[in-house]
């Protein structure tokens, strides 16, 4: 039987666009947007004296402003400070898709929450996130992606966030990331052993168009499933970069089929074309059929929405 199952679907994490959630003009725009998913930030973005107000923001947008087909995530401050229980609070009530952990250093920092969100009675449907943006993250990434994989644990998805990593590593942006590279894919390396995805971090220069496709290419080819954004303008090059290829898509289908035969009910391997295909393949067959699918409904969508041409 496929491992690949409903109740934990792949989902379209392309462009990941963080908004504050002080910022109302910003969140009224959203549903406009053709991001996959949005990361309500309670953290970086908003002033201590604002935190509350913030809070009170998304209380009201996500009572009035349906998201349909878009991943709703809230990044909290840490649960040490004087905001962070404030801030669990309202993700229970609230029920995003998940909540984002900033600055996640060990397997522990995820576990205690998914204690308390279980303690709370939060769906199980309620994700958790990880921001991977320290020296010890990095270190720990493997230890924090097997933690998602015990009993309970909510956790969905690795955030690199490169502006602290840098600040505490001393390394400078430079184009190419090229003494970032090792450690970037140290975490692709501990999500893929894990079955969990991580997300590219920001691109801070929004004007900077060029660079910006450059870097999305760049992380496509590492094996990000996305990318974390700053502004509306960078969510198509994320969408083209991180998006999926006819020719796999087709492979996949064909993967499918040959599984589907009465005679591979039992196999492991078929010959499929003849090259030979293992049956861990097709669970990535499943997944991304299905990621295809969701990128069809939203072109539908955005067809039938459309004003028509005179």
């Amino acid at each position: 039987m496929s491992e690949f199952s409903p109740s934990r679907p792949a989902r379209l994490r392309r462009s990941v666009l963080s908004v504050p959630a002080i910022n109302r003009r910003a969140l009224d725009k959203l549903s406009s947007l053709d991001c996959d998913a949005v990361i309500f930030d309670l953290e970086d973005s908003v002033s201590p004296e604002k935190k509350a107000e913030a809070r009170e923001n998304l209380r009201a947008f996500f009572a009035e402003t349906p998201l349909p087909g878009k991943e709703r995530i809230i990044r909290i401050n840490a649960l040490s400070s004087n905001f962070g229980a404030d801030d669990l609070a309202l993700v229970v009530e609230l029920e995003p898709d998940a909540v984002l952990l900033p600055k996640v250093d060990e397997p522990q920092d995820v576990t205690g929450v998914s204690d308390r969100l279980a303690e709370a009675d939060a769906p199980e449907s309620l994700r958790i996130w990880a921001m991977i943006e320290t020296p010890r993250g990095i270190l720990n990434a493997a230890a924090i992606a097997e933690a998602g994989r015990t009993a309970g644990s909510r956790l969905d998805c690795f955030v690199v966030g490169l502006n602290d990593l840098r600040k505490e590593t001393g390394v400078p942006p430079q184009p190419g990331r090229s003494y970032l590279v090792p450690w970037l894919m140290q975490v692709v390396l501990a999500v893929s052993a894990y079955g969990l995805e991580a997300i590219d971090s920001v691109f801070n220069d929004f004007k900077d168009t060029e660079a910006f496709d450059a870097e999305c290419g760049q992380g496509r080819l590492m094996g990000f499933s996305g990318k974390m954004l700053i502004h509306p303008n960078q969510i198509e090059a994320a969408n083209r970069h991180f998006g999926l290829d006819e020719a796999a898509i087709a492979e996949a289908r064909a993967i499918i089929s040959a599984f589907a035969e009465p005679d591979a009910a039992t196999l492991n391997v078929v010959n499929l074309g003849g090259r030979m295909v293992e049956r861990l393949h097709l669970v990535q067959a499943e997944r991304l059929v299905h990621k295809a699918r969701l990128i069809e409904q939203r072109s539908g969508a955005a067809a039938a929405l459309a004003p028509a041409s005179d």
